[in-house]
């Protein structure tokens, strides 16, 4: 007859799940926005990286030429001539059409803009309206 109270109850209460539910639920609240920042920036360095080729190939024309290529006006990158092969900027998020340049003789800002058409890219609509800068000194920036 006392088998029954001596007996002990296994498990969880319900306030015991419902403080891991809430805490479980603070966490992802802090996560999710730091990964999701994470994410973007990840994507941006992919820009980055094609900025200092393109960077690294103006300083080899200067280094032949004496000057960079004057354009007042915005241009595609590979209409200047450098020796970067198409595969050179094709990259994930990011393609050819995506990177323009102007400048004088002695200075240029190179601009990587995301979401260019015609964008081969495969995921390029994920970076759509990113962009970022890279001048001559590989000071980076955004617009």
């Amino acid at each position: 007859m006392l088998c029954f109270l001596t007996k002990k109850n296994k498990g969880f209460t319900l306030v015991e799940l419902l403080v891991v539910v809430i805490i479980v639920g603070i966490l992802a609240a802090v996560a999710i926005p730091m990964y999701q920042g994470a994410t973007d920036r990840s994507k941006a360095s992919e820009a980055v990286v094609a900025l200092g080729t393109i960077r690294s190939a103006l300083r080899v024309y200067y280094a032949e030429h004496a000057v960079y290529p004057v354009h007042a006006d915005t241009v595609q990158v590979d209409s200047l001539g450098l020796d970067l092969s198409s595969d050179d900027l094709l990259g994930r998020y990011f393609d050819n059409s995506d990177y323009s340049y102007t400048g004088d003789a002695t200075t240029f800002m190179i601009i990587a803009t995301g979401g260019t058409d015609p964008d081969t890219a495969p995921r390029a609509d994920e970076v759509d309206g990113a962009v970022r800068t890279m001048d001559e000194d590989g000071d980076l920036g955004s617009r």
